[in-house]
């Protein structure tokens, strides 16, 4: 079945009250290259992630997203009471102090003393919101929702990239019965062009052996098994649409195909068929593209 490379998908899910969002996408690339662009993924939960993802979208550039929606419990900040009761001991320590006494009875009042405590290292703290278990399985569960969506995006890209790949190849096979419309007037335009210039030379010639040498000349250039191989290249094109993610595989056979049009180009020696050589690597060279964006 035909994939295309390229695709998103999002979902959402909510873990204690609080909104999660998992928003996946992919571009095409050789293997699964997955980033994981959030810190919300739980750390012990990166491998399995990664394996999910990797057995579900297969290859691709892959990027995951995964944000939590804000509430003003979580927006709120912590207060860490034992590292500010340690401060707190340290400046009544200080205070006692002969040469600091004046100090701290002339400057820090009750008030001040608290905003002091609050701005000292480490006393204010973003709270922190980590999952259970259970947590973190509902989280899983939405990011390979979102990595679901972007599959079947995948395969809606993938029909029109099939119907394109038929279109192509279509438009080839029949540029190879245009070539075989041109081939009889090729051959004798050959034979014709030959004979014409031995016919201005001086001396006469062995008409005999002039037959053996125009065969052996016009059977290297015959472009009937490049025609031939085309065609079973095409057909094999075709018929591997059915297999499971065959973009790799239709590379390949398209590197072929191109191999076989090139050599036709180079035997054709007939403006025309080489005018239609053109037009088949044009039909090649967009299917080629087409072939790096399917899975």
């Amino acid at each position: 079945m035909i994939k295309s490379m390229t695709g998103y998908g999002k979902s959402e899910c909510t873990i204690n009250g609080q909104k999660f969002t998992a928003e996946i996408r992919s571009v095409n690339g050789k293997s699964a290259d997955i980033s994981l662009k959030s810190q919300i993924i739980p750390k012990d939960k990166e491998t399995e992630i990664r394996s999910l993802i990797s057995g579900k979208l297969y290859r691709g550039n892959i990027d995951l997203f995964v944000t939590a929606e804000q509430s003003a419990e979580t927006e709120a900040k912590e207060i860490n009471g034992d590292i500010m009761a340690a401060y707190l001991a340290q400046l009544q320590k200080l205070a006692e102090r002969d040469d600091l006494k004046s100090v701290f009875s002339e400057n820090i009042g009750g008030g001040i003393l608290l905003q002091t405590l609050l701005k000292m290292p480490d006393v204010v703290e973003s709270r922190k919101s980590d999952l259970d278990d259970e947590g973190k399985k509902v989280l899983v569960e939405c990011i390979m929702q979102a990595t679901d969506r972007l599959d079947e995006y995948r395969c809606e890209e993938g029909i029109s990239i099939e119907k394109d790949f038929r279109t192509r190849t279509g438009n080839i096979l029949n540029y190879i019965d245009e070539v075989e419309s041109h081939e009889q007037e090729r051959i004798s335009m050959i034979r014709e062009r030959i004979v014409s210039k031995l016919a201005d030379l001086p001396v006469d010639y062995d008409r005999n052996r002039l037959e053996q040498e125009l065969i052996y000349y016009i059977e290297k250039l015959d472009i009937n098994e490049e025609k031939v191989r085309l065609r079973q290249h095409c057909k094999y094109f075709l018929e591997t649409f059915a297999e499971e993610n065959p973009g790799k595989k239709l590379a390949f056979i398209a590197q072929e195909m191109g191999r076989e049009i090139n050599t036709m180009g180079s035997k054709a020696n007939h403006a025309e068929i080489q005018k239609i050589v053109v037009r088949m690597k044009d039909e090649l060279e967009k299917i080629k593209e087409q072939t790096l964006n399917t899975l």
